[in-house]
C-alpha cells in the first residue's frame, strides 16, 4: 500500500472511460469505499486504506491513511466542473516524507453511482509499472450548514498557559475543510534535520451555536487525535477568518488561527 500512498495518491483525480454525461455537481463528503489496482502484475481490491474527500463550493480537499503503518496523504485546491467532467486545481499536496507547492491541474470524468461516484485513471505510471487505479465513493455528507463551511489556512498557532504565550515556531503548513457536516485537516512539518513529516486527520463536526464545535475524528495518522472528540470554542474573524481555542487538561490552551482560501 504505501506505493499508493506515495506515488498514487498525490494525484486522487483522474479520468474515467464511460460514455455517460452526467452533471458533475460535487458539494458534499463522500468516504472511498474500494480501490483496484490493475497491471501487468498486479489485479488486486483494497479496501484497508481510509480515505475521505470534500467537496465545498469552490475547493476540494482530500486526506488518507494506510491504517497499518499510519502513512497519510493529502491534497487541497479549487476546481471547476462541466458536465461530467471536473477539472482540480491542486495547490497544495503531501504524502509522507515529502510535499509538493506547485500548482498542478488534472482532470477527471465522474460517474455517479447510487452510493455516490466512480473514478477510474485508466493509465498511471507507478515506479514504472502501468496501472490502471479505480475507486468509488460513497456519499457521506450531511444537509447541515455552518459558519465555518469553507476551505481555510492556518496563519499562526501558540499556547497559552498563565500568563505565558509560546508562539510555534515550528514552520506547519496547516489546512483545513469544512463542509457537510465533516472535516478534514492535514499538516507538514519539518524536524530539525529538514525530513518532512505529514499528519492528516477526518472525521465529523458539530456546531453549538456560533462559537463552539466538536470535532469527532474517525481516522487519522496520530495516534493521540484518532478515534477522538474534541471540544473547541470559536471566534469569527469576521466572514473569511475563525480562531480555533481548545483547553486542555492541564489548563493550558491550544490556540490557532485561519483564513479562507478564496478562488
Amino acid at each position: 500500500m504505501k506505493i499508493l500512498i506515495g506515488a498514487v495518491m498525490l494525484f486522487i483525480i483522474g479520468c474515467n472511460t464511460s460514455d455517460k454525461k452526467e452533471n458533475a455537481s460535487m458539494p458534499g463528503a463522500y468516504k472511498m469505499l474500494s480501490q483496484h489496482v490493475k497491471s501487468d502484475s498486479t489485479d488486486t481490491t483494497y479496501t484497508s486504506l481510509q480515505q475521505m474527500k470534500i467537496y465545498t463550493d469552490d475547493y476540494m480537499m482530500y486526506a488518507n491513511v494506510n491504517s497499518p503503518d499510519s502513512v497519510s496523504s493529502f491534497g487541497i485546491g479549487t476546481y471547476t466542473s462541466d458536465k461530467d467532467t471536473v477539472t482540480e486545481n491542486v495547490i497544495y499536496s503531501a504524502s509522507d516524507t515529502s510535499k509538493n507547492e506547485t500548482a498542478a491541474t488534472f482532470k477527471l470524468v465522474i460517474e455517479k453511482t447510487g452510493k455516490g461516484y466512480k473514478q477510474i485513471i485508466p493509465d498511471m505510471l507507478s515506479r514504472g509499472q502501468h496501472i490502471m487505479l479505480t475507486e468509488e465513493y460513497e456519499s457521506a455528507g450531511t444537509a447541515t450548514k455552518s459558519l465555518l463551511d469553507g476551505a481555510w489556512k492556518q496563519t499562526k498557532s501558540y499556547w497559552v498557559k498563565g500568563k505565558d504565550t509560546t508562539v510555534s515556531s515550528g514552520g506547519v503548513t496547516q489546512f483545513k475543510t469544512y463542509y457537510a457536516g465533516h472535516v478534514i485537516w492535514g499538516n507538514t512539518y519539518a524536524d530539525s534535520a529538514s525530513k518532512i513529516h505529514t499528519s492528516i486527520g477526518f472525521g465529523t463536526f458539530v456546531m453549538n451555536g456560533d462559537n463552539k464545535v466538536k470535532e469527532s475524528m474517525t481516522a487519522s495518522s496520530t495516534y493521540m487525535v484518532r478515534g477522538h472528540d474534541f471540544d473547541m470554542d470559536i471566534t469569527m474573524n469576521g466572514t473569511d477568518g475563525f480562531t480555533q481555542t481548545m483547553n486542555n487538561k492541564d489548563g493550558s490552551k491550544s490556540v490557532e488561527v485561519y483564513e479562507r482560501l478564496k478562488k
